[in-house]
């Protein structure tokens, strides 16, 4: 399960120049990639990522359990 906090926390790592971590964390790799290259769009998309990290989470936690519930391990 991922976690909220967690993601804030990787958001936070942009201060220090590395943008996009929290959205590798959330399971997006190819806008992680982007906002990598792009310093988080510069500075915009990261700005966005602050409001839109706990729907990333629950998302990602979602196709997580769907995922599960899918391969028949219940």
């Amino acid at each position: 399960m991922r976690s909220t906090p967690i993601a804030y926390l990787f958001w936070f790592f942009c201060l220090i120049g590395v943008c996009g971590i929290h959205r590798f964390y959330a399971g997006r790799y190819w806008t992680g990639a982007l906002w990598l290259l792009t310093v988080g769009i510069f500075g915009i998309g990261q700005f966005i990522d602050l409001f839109l990290i706990p729907s990333m989470v629950r998302e990602s936690n979602l196709e997580r359990r769907v995922d599960y519930l899918e391969s028949g391990r219940i």
